[in-house]
């Protein structure tokens, strides 16, 4: 099956490319009709007036965009695992014994910037 991947911003570009059928063929050719294009191609959008009003697909293009964001779903779920795991990791330092001691010391203790940002995981 084809995999869909599409950001929300080229949402109205890709509806423009797809190929259309306005809502009075709907109405003509009735659904046996409707479903011939549909195979060409996998999808049509069905316009009033030239406007977009709905996008109809073919069964096997709705099961290849149900996959896709299931995959997305599942990288996502992957990613924020692995960052949870590197803050849980990092927040142990502060269990460690002395640790609430060192971190008032450093809180205390005046920094010099110097328009500078200390970041990351030396700091």
């Amino acid at each position: 099956m084809q995999e869909i991947s599409m950001s929300f911003a080229t949402k109205r570009d890709a509806i423009s490319a797809l190929p259309k059928t306005p809502a009075s063929d709907v109405k003509k050719l009735g659904w046996r009709g409707v479903m011939r294009d549909v195979q060409k191609s996998g999808r049509v959008v069905v316009t009033n007036h030239d406007v977009p009003e709905a996008v109809i697909l073919s069964a096997r293009e709705y099961e290849a965009i149900i996959q896709a964001l299931d995959k997305a779903r599942g990288r996502d779920q992957a990613t924020l695992e692995a960052l949870r795991e590197r803050f849980d990791e990092r927040l142990k330092a502060l269990k460690a014994p002395g640790a609430a001691a060192k971190l008032l010391a450093a809180a205390r203790k005046p920094v010099k910037l110097r328009g500078k940002v200390k970041a990351g995981g030396s700091y």
